[in-house]
């Protein structure tokens, strides 16, 4: 994993940390309800932002290296890439 990306995900994954400990004292809690789905839709948003940078990683190099080797590990690149994408738009 390239550095930069790797440390800026664990990053990611301690501030989700975090948010879900907030999301579970605030349903143990009996928040009110919207505050409750506002941390939840927050939590969403930052494991997206974890994801994008999860792609841009593999991408940067386990993408661009089966793209260079061509054939079928230039296939299974875009069927990997497809897939990813098709995960997103669910």
């Amino acid at each position: 994993m390239i550095g930069d990306i790797k440390k800026r995900a664990l990053h990611r994954t301690a501030i989700l940390e975090g948010q879900m400990r907030g999301l579970a004292k605030m349903i143990d809690n009996e928040d009110y309800c919207m505050d409750i789905i506002t941390q939840s839709r927050a939590i969403q948003r930052s494991l997206e932002s974890l994801n994008k940078l999860l792609l841009e990683n593999h991408l940067r190099t386990h993408i661009s290296h089966m793209i260079g080797e061509g054939g079928e590990q230039r296939d299974q690149a875009i069927e990997e890439m497809l897939k990813a994408f098709d995960a997103a738009g669910k």
